[in-house]
């Protein structure tokens, strides 16, 4: 065994491997092959002269002294972060975040000036996306993910759950006994769609057709424009219920089977842009529940 430090790669290679304990996702995250980081580990374990991972067929584990070497680890790349950041002085920050398009237009966007006054250091980079993937994209720290259930494998921690309900333009005549007879619209692939709603409104329902479209964006826009009642819920609806653009012409609200949920990358763990805009996020939807409850 050596007593000089190990190279800071091998390091890395080792506590991204023991994060995911998969030689390919810590590739995959740390942008190189999966051959590389197995040597890189080949070599920790040369220079410790003890083995950090047992190799099963289809997944790693680490042995005693990789458990007792990765809290080391870590604990050396938070001084590291900490300690450059000291060295460097304050610097504006930036933080990758990701969300539906819906969610960044009709929940997000409305609240950014209020972000960006609280926070005038951190800057935001907004990538948007239509279809759930099953894993954050590369280099994204934070991920708010409209889900029925994020992959067991991900950081999410659960931020809100809604109610789904009709919504029309003011003034669009429908009732419930000609709901059926209307263009209906909704989002695509969703567990929370007409047929659920009318169900659990014991509507004796004909199976009537109904416009998909990829993003809720697009079915909001219908609607606010009489051309159909569509289904929304809370989060994407609230701004728009609020300031008369759109009305719900009926009280029946269900409970979701999908909800909001905030995913973390690992290196957000140790960024204060991230627990910042965590904060921050988890706040405003605290503070819209208090006003919905409230009737303000």
């Amino acid at each position: 065994m050596s007593q000089d430090l190990p190279p800071l790669n091998w390091l890395r290679a080792f506590e991204a491997a023991a994060r995911s304990l998969s030689f390919t996702g810590a590739a995959q995250e740390l942008n190189i092959t999966q051959s590389a980081v197995s040597q890189q580990i080949k070599a920790l374990e040369g220079h410790l002269g003890q083995p950090l991972f047992h190799r099963r067929p289809r997944t790693l584990e680490l042995t005693r002294t990789g458990l007792l070497y990765l809290p080391v680890v870590r604990d050396a790349f938070r001084t590291l972060r900490r300690g450059t950041r000291t060295v460097l002085g304050p610097q504006r920050q930036v933080l990758q975040i990701q969300c539906n398009i819906t969610f960044a237009i009709h929940w997000l966007a409305p609240r950014m000036a209020g972000f960006h006054a609280a926070h005038p250091d951190i800057q935001l980079n907004l990538r948007t996306e239509l279809w759930e993937p099953r894993d954050m994209a590369e280099g994204v720290d934070l991920e708010i993910r409209y889900s029925l259930r994020p992959a067991e494998h991900l950081r999410a921690e659960l931020l809100r759950r809604d109610h789904y309900y009709p919504v029309t333009a003011p003034n669009y005549d429908v009732s419930l006994a000609t709901l059926h007879t209307h263009p209906l619209w909704d989002c695509a692939n969703l567990m929370c769609n007409w047929s659920s709603w009318a169900e659990d409104q014991a509507l004796d329902w004909p199976d009537p057709f109904v416009t998909y479209a990829t993003t809720y964006s697009v079915t909001m826009a219908a609607a606010a424009a009489s051309a159909c009642v569509a289904l929304a819920h809370d989060t994407i609806a609230a701004n728009l219920l609020r300031n008369g653009t759109l009305v719900a012409p009926f009280d029946h609200r269900v409970p979701m089977e999908e909800a909001y949920y905030l995913l973390s990358a690992p290196q957000a763990e140790d960024m204060p842009a991230a627990q910042a805009f965590a904060t921050w996020l988890r706040s405003e939807l605290a503070q819209e529940r208090r006003s919905s409850l409230s009737g303000s």
